[in-house]
Order: C-alpha cells, then sequence, then structure tokens
C-alpha cells in the first residue's frame, strides 16, 4: 500500500476529517482529457478530478529533496500521540509554491524530471544563494542519501506537467480552505 494525500475539510469535525467533494477538482478532468497531455500527466489529473486525492508515493523523495525536509507529504511533523497526519491549508501553500518554483525553474532542463536534472536545478540555485558552500555540502549528502548501496541514482522519470498538476492540487487545497490528510 502505498501513501495517498487525500483533500479534507479543515478543520476536523470532532475527531474525524470530511473528505472534500471530488467535484471541487472536477476542472482536472479537462486536463486528463487533452490529447497533448502526457499520459502520466493525465492519470494523475483524472485522479485528483474522480477522488479528490493524490497518489503520492511517487512523489516522495522528489517533494523532500525540493523542500529541504524528510517526509513533506507523509505530514511527519505533527507527533503520532499529538495530531493526526495532516497538511494544513498553510503547509499546502508552502507545498504549492515550492512545487510553481520548481516547475517554473525547471522548464530550461526540459520537459522531463529526472535525478540529474533536479540535481542540476538545485546546484544552479544554490551556487546562487547565500551560505552557498554550506548549502551545496548539504545538497550533495541528501543526493548521495537517495542513490543506493551501488551508487545508483534514483530512477525518476516524470513529465514536468505532472509538477504542474501536482502544485495546482495543493494550491488548490490551499486557496480554498482545505488541508491534506496523509494516509497510508
Amino acid at each position: 500500500m502505498g501513501l495517498d494525500n487525500v483533500a479534507v475539510q479543515w478543520p476536523a469535525t470532532g475527531r474525524f476529517y470530511d473528505p472534500v467533494a471530488p467535484a471541487e477538482f472536477v476542472d482536472f478532468a479537462e486536463l486528463a482529457d487533452r490529447p497533448e497531455t502526457a499520459a502520466p500527466t493525465a492519470a494523475l489529473a483524472g485522479h485528483i478530478a474522480r477522488t479528490g486525492t493524490v497518489r503520492a508515493t511517487a512523489y516522495t523523495e522528489v517533494v523532500d529533496l525540493l523542500l529541504g525536509l524528510k517526509g513533506v507529504l507523509y505530514a511527519t511533523e505533527a507527533a503520532e500521540e499529538d495530531e493526526d497526519p495532516v497538511i494544513d491549508p498553510d503547509g499546502c501553500a508552502w507545498i504549492a509554491g515550492g512545487l510553481e518554483k520548481f516547475v517554473e525553474g525547471h522548464e530550461s532542463y526540459g520537459h522531463t524530471v529526472t535525478f540529474e536534472t533536479v540535481a542540476e536545478l538545485l546546484r544552479t540555485a544554490l551556487a546562487e544563494a547565500r551560505l552557498a558552500e554550506a548549502q551545496l555540502r548539504w545538497l550533495e549528502q541528501r543526493l548521495d542519501d537517495l542513490r543506493d548501496d551501488g551508487g545508483g541514482p534514483p530512477q525518476w522519470s516524470f513529465p514536468l506537467s505532472e509538477f504542474a498538476v501536482l502544485a495546482r492540487f495543493y494550491r488548490r487545497c490551499a486557496d480554498r480552505g482545505f488541508a491534506v490528510y496523509a494516509e497510508s
């Protein structure tokens, strides 16, 4: 079983979060139905339109790397005994903003997101940042941690448009005051 990010009403009513009606995401189906939309992007957009949910497992490593934290889509900031694994609307806005910035920045690297393109984009961005040397060391450690025992990189290959849809899902949640429940 994988990780699902389910759009829910914020705040919880009682002990439970009420799922958001898929009708809130029905316009995602339009993107899914366009013939020029890459198949993985269409599948993601169609699933969101039908369920109000993102099957997030495939994106966790990339999103964690991009946003600089671990377990972002798992909502692991909350201690298990204290809170449910929920990304509040402000957290959704933060995720959406990071993904939107990534999509915009990645356009010059092409329309396919790979480990190599993400690494190069982040190296370039951090080289211009304050404390670049320390941040670049941090990045290289994170990249090494993602490699397998033989030193091989993760085999990421996503259409860039898939990340645009992912950003749009979290932006929709933020803009309409929804939260996202991390269900695994």
